[in-house]
């Protein structure tokens, strides 16, 4: 495993992180707990320091599946979490009130029963789960997660990002009020390049890449007959033809493996740690199986440069 420095932060992270949010079950269909407290300890075992989970994430249950492992262990690596909006809105609307997402006493109930769900004292990283660009000057939500820092429950704070809006953090990197953002990047998603990552690498905020697999679809293991069992988030996601454009979009791809990598979901995480701005890369792992592939791509280093230059052409920028 190699390991990278998460923004100004001086907090050393596994470059492959293990994101929660499948093993929490619902959106991503069943999940089962042993597996799932099995793939904890397995990435753990091959060198992985940070995992990211939410509240909303299994309404708290894969906090829990994180917390159980720690208690069970001793282990104790670096946790990020997430306070959902309020009004439960995803991705944060132009115009909403920051009152309605991010009241101050609503960021600190939900800190608390995070630690909670955790059985923790204190959380390493604490994000917003949504963010609107008009709230960037607005104190409230600063002063929540500022006062949490000082009671010693959070160490070091920051945003997830709406989806396909990484330039909605362009001003909040500059300000100076964030550690780390969280912002899907991936071959298909590739627009933070464009604003967003000279401003964090300016400012030296961390960076949390999301979704590297386009939820799944980088996996190459999709095809235009897929189906999703019922209350996969995923049949929302590729329905309308998205999941035949994406299956060709992938398919275009194919030339990544063997020449580049040894396969593609290898490939996939490999292109996000191949820029220097992105301090870890999380995917989903349900399964020691997913631990063990997915953690082996920080040993293989980023992608050649012929391959990089190759996959500007292969950018995708989506807008829902």
């Amino acid at each position: 495993m190699q390991y990278r420095t998460l923004g100004r932060t001086g907090l050393k992270v596994s470059a492959v992180g293990y994101g929660a949010w499948a093993i929490g079950g619902k959106m991503w269909g069943a999940q089962d707990d042993k597996d799932a407290l099995d793939a904890i300890s397995r990435a753990w075992d091959l060198g992985c320091t940070f995992y990211d989970t939410a509240a909303v994430y299994g309404d708290g249950h894969s906090e829990e599946l994180i917390g159980r492992f720690v208690k069970e262990t001793g282990h104790r690596p670096a946790i990020a979490t997430k306070v959902p909006p309020k009004n439960y809105e995803w991705p944060a609307r132009k115009g909403t009130p920051l009152k309605e997402a991010f009241p101050k006493a609503w960021i600190i109930e939900q800190t608390e029963e995070s630690l909670r769900h955790l059985g923790l004292d204190c959380v390493d990283l604490q994000q917003l789960h949504v963010w609107n660009d008009e709230w960037t000057d607005q104190d409230e939500w600063y002063e929540a997660l500022a006062k949490l820092r000082d009671q010693g429950k959070v160490r070091f704070f920051g945003i997830s990002l709406n989806s396909h809006d990484p330039d909605s953090g362009v001003r909040v990197a500059q300000s100076g009020r964030v550690d780390a953002f969280q912002v899907i990047y991936n071959i298909f998603e590739q627009a933070p390049e464009d604003r967003l990552f000279p401003a964090v690498q300016k400012h030296k905020v961390g960076v949390l890449a999301r979704v590297p697999f386009d939820e799944s679809s980088l996996t190459g293991k999709l095809t235009k007959a897929t189906t999703f069992p019922p209350g996969d988030f995923r049949a929302g996601y590729f329905s309308g033809g998205r999941l035949a454009a994406t299956v060709d979009r992938v398919e275009a791809l194919r030339w990544l493996v063997p020449g580049h990598a040894a396969s593609m979901p290898e490939a996939a995480l490999r292109f996000c740690l191949s820029h220097e701005a992105v301090s870890t890369v999380i995917p989903g792992i349900r399964n020691p199986w997913q631990a063990q592939q997915n953690l082996g791509a920080a040993d293989a280093g980023p992608l050649s440069p012929e391959a990089l230059q190759r996959l500007k052409a292969h950018r995708w920028d989506k807008k829902e």
